[in-house]
């Protein structure tokens, strides 16, 4: 009954587990969202591990059967995608307040393309912080002093 293969699992390195990953993925403030999804994400310190995943589904979206919904369908999508999405990111998906998932099939699918679209969005958004930074790691803010405008330094 089970399905032990490797691509339907959700094994624990491919999950954000502890309140400090969370934290650390929304202070650095980079978010993109479409539809009912706010996607968060953070470059891990060595991309060549695992993208991992993190769910937000407050009370707001509706009563526990909704929200576990949303969980088993998001958790079911990453399944699905994870061979496809970058490696060494940390991403948080929050589901805004909308109401149950699509049913079946085409509802999953549509998930499928948004998260597709969040993600690649998130990474060009990564891509482009990080050269401005001057640095390829973190995607973090750059310096400001290094960031004013000539003849304004301290």
């Amino acid at each position: 009954m089970t399905d032990a293969g490797g691509d339907r699992r959700f094994p624990r390195d491919v999950r954000l587990r502890r309140p400090l990953d969370f934290k650390a993925v929304y202070a650095g403030r980079l978010s993109v969202a479409a539809g009912p999804l706010v996607l968060y994400g953070l470059r891990q310190p060595e991309a060549t591990t695992a993208t991992r995943l993190g769910l937000s589904v407050s009370r707001r979206v509706g009563k526990a059967v909704v929200r576990n919904r949303w969980k088993r369908r998001l958790r079911d999508v990453f399944r699905r995608l994870r061979a496809r999405l970058p490696a060494g990111f940390d991403l948080v998906v929050v589901v805004r307040a909308v109401g149950p998932p699509r049913a079946g099939a085409a509802g999953v699918a549509a998930i499928e393309r948004l998260l597709l679209d969040l993600v690649g969005r998130l990474v060009r958004k990564i891509g482009r912080r990080a050269a401005a930074a001057g640095s390829p790691d973190q995607g973090s803010s750059p310096d400001p002093a290094k960031s004013s405008p000539p003849g304004q330094g301290s």
